[in-house]
């Protein structure tokens, strides 16, 4: 007489795809029962919960993964809760063994991961964790002194010498369900989708969250739009980036599969090896904010460069918002974040020039644009998000000199030189002639009569003048360095 084997549970988070899923195919390639779960984790100490955008696409994300799931045979199982209390309940309810998961790297998941697996263990069930969401495991990339790197360059220069990372596995076709029916939650009741007002309608026209989208969006870059790559992902006005890092933030495609298919195509196309390298050099930078989070937790909240903790920053309410709502008076930064609110997602160049505006115009902490971000952002990522906050500050690992002010005008009149970009999301400029689309202010008065825009009416004058911000900025890090020697 056999046994069935005992029911495995596979704890899913950011990873919700099937292929290169290495805790599932770990619990498929057991033969025993899988019980695939998803748990909306309820911590209030943890300052970096999902937040508004990210809610919208997740939403979208579990459901095209609940459907997939049960096409194969085994249902996406949802539970709210305390990590530890909810699976402990499951594996009661399923008499489940095995607990597997893929890693997180964050403090606090990783805090989490932490207490699950001692209390599990503690209950006499076997717990495996797997790396699903970096190419390496964060501590694996080192210095010759077998530290974290602090500059990006070497960096790549060590992960690009490393081995390939593993090939991505393949997607199981079909699941062992449980024999009983398991417990879930209705999706809908989370209310992740925003009802009064619904504010989605931007994200829902500019993307499909899923992993089958994913791909889609891998294919036809790397059919041949990554041969541009290297000068057109520098232009907001022309569609020059993948776009993949929402779908990459929750794991519905993963770095490995990028990478080989990537590789892939390279090999099949040398004309394209140029613009390949420089994707996965924008894949590399993705590792390299994951491995300084692991390497310096407080990345989020700390600067990495001590003395920026007593940088003289304003208290500005008015011009926070007025960077919020687009209403700055200056065209590319206010394009730049009405994409963010109309669409969830920012151009990365507009993220740096945004960036530079609110921490060295506005003189407002690197902090309170990460925290927006972090709620507006169908990407949000803690490592990224925190890893290219104080990259813009001047305050993180290789990070650009604070004395780098970006000029707005001069940056939009040099990425958006015909004013495509502004035009879209600042449509009250859309008649303005490319020379003064990105300095209205300066505009003449026959050329604003004929646009049919009126400044203070229509759009702002801008809310600070650059130059006069500039010197500030400057004299507060200039003080900054002094008080710190």
């Amino acid at each position: 007489m056999t046994t069935e084997p005992a029911p495995i549970i596979v704890w899913l988070r950011n990873d919700l795809r099937l292929a290169d899923n290495p805790a599932l195919s770990d619990a498929v390639a057991s033969g025993a029962p899988v019980v695939p779960v998803f748990i909306r984790e309820e911590d209030a100490a943890d300052p970096w919960l999902p937040g508004a955008a990210s809610r919208w696409w997740l939403h979208g994300s579990l459901e095209r993964l609940g459907e997939a799931l049960a096409r194969l045979g085994s249902p996406l199982v949802l539970r709210s809760g305390e990590p530890a209390a909810v699976l402990g309940a499951l594996v009661q309810e399923t008499g489940a063994g095995t607990v597997l998961w893929n890693r997180r790297h964050a403090p606090a998941a990783m805090a989490r991961d932490r207490r699950v697996e001692e209390e599990l263990t503690a209950r006499g069930v076997t717990v495996r964790s797997h790396n699903a969401g970096l190419l390496f495991e964060p501590q694996s990339v080192r210095t010759k002194t077998g530290g974290p790197f602090k500059v990006f360059t070497p960096f790549w220069k060590a992960l690009r010498a490393m081995p390939d990372p593993a090939h991505p596995a393949r997607a199981p076709e079909r699941l062992v369900g449980p024999a009983q029916p398991v417990r879930s939650e209705s999706l809908e009741d989370w209310g992740f989708l925003p009802t009064k007002p619904d504010w989605a309608g931007g994200l829902r026209e500019t993307w499909t969250p899923g992993e089958a989208a994913a791909r889609e969006r891998l294919a036809d870059l790397l059919d041949g739009p990554v041969a541009h790559y290297p000068t057109l992902r520098d232009r907001p006005d022309t569609d020059g980036t993948s776009s993949l890092s929402p779908h990459l933030a929750f794991g519905e495609i993963g770095p490995r599969q990028i990478w080989h298919a990537a590789l892939y195509a390279a090999d099949a196309r040398p004309e394209l090896a140029p613009g390949i390298e420089a994707f996965l050099r924008e894949l590399g930078w993705r590792e390299f904010n994951h491995h300084l989070l692991h390497a310096f937790p407080g990345l989020p909240d700390t600067p990495l460069d001590q003395r920026f903790a007593r940088f003289p920053w304003q208290e500005d309410e008015a011009g926070l918002k007025a960077w919020q709502r687009g209403r700055t008076g200056y065209p590319i930064v206010d394009a730049g974040m009405r994409q963010l609110w109309q669409t969830g997602w920012m151009h990365n160049r507009v993220r740096m020039i945004v960036g530079s505006f609110l921490i060295k115009d506005l003189l407002l902490p690197w902090q309170a644009g990460e925290a927006w971000f972090w709620d507006t952002l169908v990407d949000a990522d803690l490592a990224n998000n925190a890893g290219n906050w104080q990259w813009v500050a001047g305050c993180g690992a290789d990070a650009a000199p604070f004395f780098r002010v970006f000029n707005p005008v001069l940056q939009g009149e040099k990425f958006d030189p015909e004013g495509d970009y502004v035009r879209r999301f600042v449509p009250e400029l859309a008649d303005l002639p490319a020379r003064w689309i990105h300095k209205p202010w300066q505009a003449p008065e026959g050329v604003l009569r004929d646009a049919g825009l009126r400044l203070d009416v229509d759009y702002p004058r801008p809310i600070v003048d650059h130059g006069t911000a500039r010197d500030r900025a400057l004299a507060a890090y200039e003080g900054m360095r002094k008080t710190a020697n």
